[in-house]
């Protein structure tokens, strides 16, 4: 069955890539990858969040420049860790026909694991970019995991999650093929 694939770029915001776990790899993955979905014609849906802290308008809620979201994609704003929660991402998604997500951003068991789980609820096929996700850096003293921990837990997971009806992988961006939707 071929799929229309979206590459999803969540939260890869200035005040939340400053305080990201091996920030400058990640965005260069993404970056890639929104590369070879232009080229594919694959849609690119930049998913920015607002909140304390997160204001609209600010310099820490603006879009890292080297994935800033080109004047043809769709942009969609959110205020929770679910960006389809009060927001038009499924509807953004339907309308352009889109039978999978291609996830990637930032906080991986946040942000990036929320929009996951709700892309399979509502219907949608899920492709965790496994290098594509990241998350805050932390004091190696605490009850949470260290960011690599939780990156590789996180892809561990969602290789196992059984969800009816629904193909979910992860793979390395390398692997992510927009141009041969078979392939993902």
């Amino acid at each position: 069955m071929q799929h229309a694939s979206a590459l999803l770029v969540i939260d890869m915001q200035n005040s939340l890539v400053a305080i990201a776990h091996r920030a400058a790899e990640t965005v260069a993955v993404i970056a890639g990858l929104r590369e070879r979905a232009r080229a594919a014609g694959a849609p690119v849906v930049t998913i920015q969040h607002r909140g304390n802290g997160m204001e609209a308008g600010t310099e820490g809620w603006q879009i890292v420049p080297d994935l800033a979201p080109a004047a043809d994609e769709q942009v969609v704003h959110k205020t929770s860790a679910d960006s389809f929660l009060d927001t038009h991402l499924d509807k953004t998604l339907k309308a352009l026909g889109v039978t999978e997500v291609v996830v990637t951003g930032f906080a991986t068991e946040i942000c990036v694991d929320t929009t996951a789980r709700q892309a399979l609820s509502h219907r949608y096929d899920v492709v965790l970019v496994a290098d594509g996700h990241t998350t805050s850096v932390r004091p190696d003293s605490g009850d949470y995991v260290r960011p690599g921990q939780s990156i590789a837990h996180h892809n561990e997971i969602f290789r196992h999650i059984d969800f009816p009806g629904r193909n979910i992988r992860v793979l390395p961006a390398s692997e992510v093929d927009f141009a041969d939707p078979s392939v993902l």
